[in-house]
């Protein structure tokens, strides 16, 4: 049997190991749950307010939006004066503490559009930072914020249009854009005064029955014979018809010629057909369109192509000093030159050229 000390040490060192498991869990717990250091030193500063708009215990508290601590107690004050009604305990990082100015003051904030809310303190303007146990004078803003949050997207839409309407109307007053320039050049004012004027006299000639559109308005001859025009149209749409339904005439044998309908329909499949195989890449133009090496050979020609020409342009190789070179294109020049002027004088008269020596030995 183990001995009474061996028990006892087990036992310790059970209770060590049970001891140090629990505080391990407890700090895992806090780091967890918690947004601060383990061993950051906290102070309490006080503020007030009229109403605590649902403000929970834990809530955030910042300092121009930024974090520096979280709400401790909240409850009310036993005061019955505006603004003192609720009694906020404010635990605030002790270094952060000092970058608070005294003049600062509080407000409730809305976190998100859930509704969280949490205590925003605005920054003041003097270079003494409040101490701990300190109190922070508080704005009475209650739902406002909640009402600006909600506000907010129809308040960004209005402000691009008031914008945009604030760009249209700096673009009119600088004479940009039609009615720009329909307000500031009298040029074009004067043009639209004379359209105007013109389309007046067009309105006068018509109503006067002058030209083809007056007439057509008012002239009861032209009138009869747009209405007769008509009339022949229907006497031949309905020849057509009666064609069509017995079956006579051009058109009734493009409808109901079984053989014309037949070549059409094999012209038509053999057109698919055609197609079908340029999309399979048979044929010439199919192997045009889907042959992957026929394409980079193309490329590959176009690239060569391109080069060559760049060539060229820069002066390489004897096209390249024929394009660049006046030296040489003067002397081409002149070599042709002295080619006609040859080609001139043999024809003018070739026994100067054709002379034969015969000589014995």
């Amino acid at each position: 049997m183990p001995s009474a000390a061996k028990v006892s040490w087990a036992q310790l060192r059970v209770g060590i190991l049970a001891a140090v498991a629990l505080f391990i869990l407890a700090v895992l717990i806090f780091l967890l749950t918690g947004n601060k250091s383990l061993f950051a030193k906290e102070v309490t500063i006080y503020t007030f307010l009229d109403d605590s708009a649902a403000i929970t215990e834990g809530s955030a508290v910042r300092l121009s939006g930024i974090a520096i601590g979280k709400i401790g107690r909240v409850g009310l004050s036993g005061e019955n004066k505006p603004n003192r009604r609720i009694k906020l305990d404010l635990i605030i990082d002790e270094d952060k503490i000092r970058q608070i100015p005294a003049d600062s003051q509080a407000a409730i904030g809305a976190e998100n559009l859930l509704g969280t809310k949490y205590i925003n303190i605005k920054m003041g303007k003097e270079s003494k930072p409040i101490v701990a146990g300190g109190e922070l004078r508080s704005l009475d803003t209650r739902e406002f914020q909640d009402l600006v949050n909600a506000a907010y997207p129809s308040l960004q839409s209005l402000q691009q249009i008031v914008e945009r309407v604030n760009n249209i109307v700096a673009t009119v007053e600088t004479g940009k854009g039609s009615i720009g320039k329909l307000l500031v050049d009298d040029e074009l004012y004067q043009r639209l005064v004379a359209t105007v004027a013109e389309v007046q006299k067009i309105s006068v000639a018509i109503s006067a029955g002058k030209g083809t559109v007056g007439k057509l308005l008012y002239d009861e001859a032209m009138y009869d014979e747009v209405r007769g025009t008509i009339k022949r149209v229907d006497a031949t749409i309905a020849g057509l018809q009666t064609d069509l339904s017995e079956g006579k005439g051009s058109a009734s044998k493009l409808l109901k010629d079984p053989a014309l309908y037949d070549e059409v329909r094999a012209t038509v499949a053999e057109m698919r057909k055609t197609i079908d195989e340029i999309n399979k890449g048979n044929g010439t133009a199919g192997k045009l369109i889907k042959s992957d090496e026929l394409h980079a050979n193309m490329n590959k020609l176009i690239l060569n192509l391109d080069r060559t020409i760049d060539k060229v342009n820069s002066g390489q190789g004897t096209m390249g000093q024929l394009m660049v070179n006046p030296a040489l294109y003067d002397s081409m020049n002149g070599s042709m030159k002295e080619m006609n002027q040859f080609m001139k004088d043999f024809r003018a008269n070739p026994k100067k050229f054709l002379t034969i020596q015969l000589k014995l030995f």
